[in-house]
């Protein structure tokens, strides 16, 4: 009988990290493998079953998943996309897969539900300099959104635009996640203690600060998302959305 493929599984390495994958896998629908009750050698365990999702995250170092992945890979048309996220859930790295797998994609996903920095490595990616930091009021449109960024971009093609970051309860604003879909712009979510820890901010608002419990959203979440980058374009307010950009350093000197 051939087995089940799933569109998307979760391998937690060690036993400890049972609970993380289990949150994990309610949040993503994924299948949950629990390698530990299976008396066949891990590795072994999963080579077997690595066709038999689209998609994996697991769970542990990178070391290990290189380790179990000797191998398998054939062609980034048809391999399954791995996703690595470290036992703290402190990085998650697309690590096969990147854009053909969706494994870019499902970094930043991985990254939105456990708060973990998501790592991509792919070139395309590396030539888009731009980070759009966005804050918005609740039930604001698409439409509206991509009316402040373009705004705030000017003569800046969108397509220099390499992910768009905001703050924890921004996550689920309905216009900017339709708005992100529709460019196929991940979205980076930033903590509020980060935030509070680091509150970078040109323009304090005294509305935000009331309701948001921060002098700023825009600025800070931009710099975080590019912390080796500037503020090009301060915090930029339309109807409702405020936006802000950051160019990466790396790329003014590569460029210079």
């Amino acid at each position: 009988m051939t087995a089940a493929v799933h569109e998307l599984a979760v391998w937690p390495v060690r036993r400890e990290s049972e609970a993380l994958a289990g949150r994990l896998a309610d949040e993503l629908g994924a299948a949950l493998h629990r390698p530990w009750q299976n008396a066949e050698r891990q590795l072994t365990a999963f080579q077997t079953a690595f066709h038999t999702a689209r998609a994996w995250v697991l769970i542990g170092a990178v070391g290990i998943a290189v380790r179990f992945l000797s191998g398998l890979p054939q062609s980034k048309h048809t391999d399954p996309a791995v996703v690595v996220l470290d036992d703290a859930a402190r990085f998650a790295v697309a690590l096969l897969g990147g854009h053909e797998g969706g494994a870019n994609a499902l970094a930043y996903r991985v990254a939105r539900l456990t708060g973990a920095v998501p790592v991509v490595t792919t070139a395309t990616e590396a030539t888009r300099p731009l980070t759009l930091g966005v804050g918005c009021r609740r039930g604001v449109s698409e439409e509206q959104v991509e009316a402040a960024v373009l705004h705030a971009l000017a003569a800046r093609p969108l397509t220099g635009v390499r992910e768009v970051a905001t703050v924890d309860l921004k996550a689920n604003e309905a216009g900017l996640l339709a708005f992100c879909k529709r460019h196929g712009l991940p979205l980076r979510v930033i903590a509020h203690a980060d935030i509070e820890a680091r509150p970078f901010v040109t323009q304090p608002s005294e509305w935000v600060q009331q309701n948001v419990g921060l002098p700023g959203v825009c600025e800070p979440c931009a710099l975080i998302a590019s912390p080796r980058g500037r503020l090009i374009v301060p915090k930029m307010a339309l109807n409702g959305v405020t936006v802000a950009v950051v160019e990466d350093r790396l790329h003014l000197e590569v460029s210079a």
